[in-house]
């Protein structure tokens, strides 16, 4: 039996997309864009959350949201840091989204939208609400239809700590991203939307399988770092120990190998208290992204000891 000891809300890119990805949550998922936007959205799709590339040497993208609108195509992600890398991978995902919608086309048009919201946290900005456009220092625009919407997570969530009335009402459908069961149960009392809202995020997080899953991703992230923070303090030791006869490079690149190894020997750690918890292995693999063989082999393995 899995204890619920803490409560995810939508900072976190899993909680988010099992709410607003949910079929039966469309309503929610146009209130907050309409909320953002100031526009009417009648109709929203959604797309594959893998951007197939052109080449195979390049990175595939995952998005945390993509979606076909009336109103043009919008890409959402929640970015949990401000990290230097957080920007230049959003702005390559909001780019080939752009080149792929124009280049499809029977001609080069502006009348389609393609928008990206980033939910972001870490922003050293005292703005609440960034929208970029790609234009000149006079603010003339290159093009009309290329638009980033950046939302300082932690502005708006100040907004509840000082009650500032006004602006709350204003901004509760992102304000209420962010909220813990008690606060949305005071903020719910005025919007049924919000109470739909702190309803479903209370359903995921009351899902012991979600739960295994957060609990084993923050894991995983810890140790990710951690092995980074080892692979290059060994590496470093490794290859000033022994530059003079094998030099620098073949140094850390046993301090990377060693690194490697000890993420395998983890997630097949991981994998096997999940089995324990009585999940499937297809249940792990939706979780953990972990190839399906990796797992299976990891479960063979231990009936085998």
């Amino acid at each position: 039996m899995i204890v619920i000891t803490k409560f995810y809300t939508c900072r976190y890119d899993r909680t988010f997309k099992e709410v607003f990805m949910n079929e039966k949550n469309k309503d929610l998922l146009i209130y907050l864009l309409e909320g953002i936007l100031k526009v009417e959205i009648k109709e929203v799709k959604y797309l594959n959350l893998e951007q197939n590339v052109d080449n195979i040497s390049v990175k595939r993208k995952h998005f945390d949201l993509n979606l076909k609108t009336d109103i043009g195509r919008i890409q959402v992600e929640v970015n949990a840091s401000d990290l230097g890398y957080v920007r230049p991978r959003n702005m390559s995902y909001l780019c080939d989204i752009y080149s792929h919608h124009v280049l499809k086309g029977q001609n080069y048009r502006e009348d389609v939208k393609i928008i990206q919201i980033n939910f972001s946290y870490g922003l050293k900005d005292d703005e609440a609400l960034r929208i970029y456009y790609v234009q000149d220092k006079t603010k003339k625009k290159y093009v009309e239809n290329f638009i980033i919407y950046e939302i300082n997570m932690e502005k708006y969530k100040s907004f509840w700590y000082t009650n500032d009335v006004q602006q709350i009402e204003k901004n509760k459908e992102i304000i209420m991203l962010d909220l813990g069961l008690e606060e949305l149960k005071s903020l719910s009392k005025k919007d049924r939307m919000v109470e739909k809202f702190m309803e479903e995020v209370k359903r995921v997080n009351e899902d012991p399988d979600f739960h295994v899953y957060m609990s084993v991703e923050e894991d995983n992230r810890k140790i990710e770092n951690s092995i980074r923070e080892e692979m290059i303090e060994k590496g470093l030791k490794e290859g000033l120990e022994k530059g003079m006869e094998k030099g620098v490079e073949q140094g850390l690149k046993q301090g990377l190998e060693q690194g490697l190894k000890q993420a395998k020997l983890e997630k097949e750690r991981i994998v096997l208290s999940m089995l324990e918890q009585g999940l499937d292995v297809n249940t792990i693999s939706k979780y953990t992204k972990l190839d399906l063989d990796f797992i299976k082999k990891c479960q063979e393995n231990n009936s085998n000891s």
